[in-house]
């Protein structure tokens, strides 16, 4: 197992696509609700432990060799907005072309064409570090970490914030996500005996709801 494919893969410079996305935190500074380090902290905070530990989780179950297919079903289920379910596919899509040209495998090569318009980017992760050689907890630990270190990388740009607190703010997350990381790869081992449902499906209604109304913007800076 090479740590260097995890940091590869958990960084933002990684061809993937999510430089582009916001992670909900543009919709969240036009209404008001991050305004400041505090504020974003708080969006980080709560994204990390919703949609964070459900994307942990789809990722540490493919990297453990559950079938992807399945996965991607249960990634479509534990994501109910239109607008959001197309964002994860294109970022999947994106994803599959970074890891078929970094770590090539027969499993990313099967799933690219099971779904030619593009499988769940966890899970597409998950497969990514699967080739790489990585553990379950590893893709959980980078799915985890993009969960709140895309949005805070986004405010950095869309207010106008003090990059180093920005950073100080992710170092204070760094023990829950270590935590969520851990919680996902749990129950990804799960998934075995008592099959997908045993995976995080943990929810946030709100970031639903702005994505839904982010997808219809005429005007943004980021694509979601």
């Amino acid at each position: 197992m090479s740590r260097a494919a995890l940091l590869l893969l958990a960084d933002g410079r990684f061809p993937a696509g999510g430089y582009a996305h916001s992670g909900g935190v543009e919709a969240a500074v036009a209404h008001g609700a991050v305004h400041d380090t505090d504020s974003l902290e708080a969006f980080c905070r709560g994204r990390l432990h919703t949609t964070g530990l459900t994307t942990a989780g789809l990722a540490a179950a493919a990297t453990a060799g559950h079938d992807p297919l399945l996965l991607d079903d249960a990634a479509d289920a534990r994501t109910p907005v239109p607008a959001l379910r197309a964002v994860s596919r294109k970022l999947g899509r994106q994803m599959m072309r970074a890891a078929r040209a970094t770590f090539p495998s027969a499993e990313l090569e099967h799933l690219a064409a099971q779904r030619p318009r593009g499988a769940h980017q966890p899970v597409v992760l998950g497969l990514a570090a699967r080739a790489a050689g990585l553990a379950p907890v590893d893709a959980a630990h980078a799915a985890a970490y993009e969960s709140a270190g895309g949005p805070a990388t986004a405010a950095v740009r869309l207010l106008g914030l003090d990059p180093l607190s920005v950073s100080c703010l992710l170092a204070r997350l760094g023990a829950e996500t270590d935590n969520v990381a851990e919680q996902a790869a749990d129950a990804a081992a799960r998934v075995a005996s008592a099959g997908i449902d045993a995976l995080p499906s943990a929810s946030s209604p709100l970031l639903d709801i702005t994505g839904e109304q982010h997808a219809a913007w005429t005007v943004r800076l980021f694509a979601s």
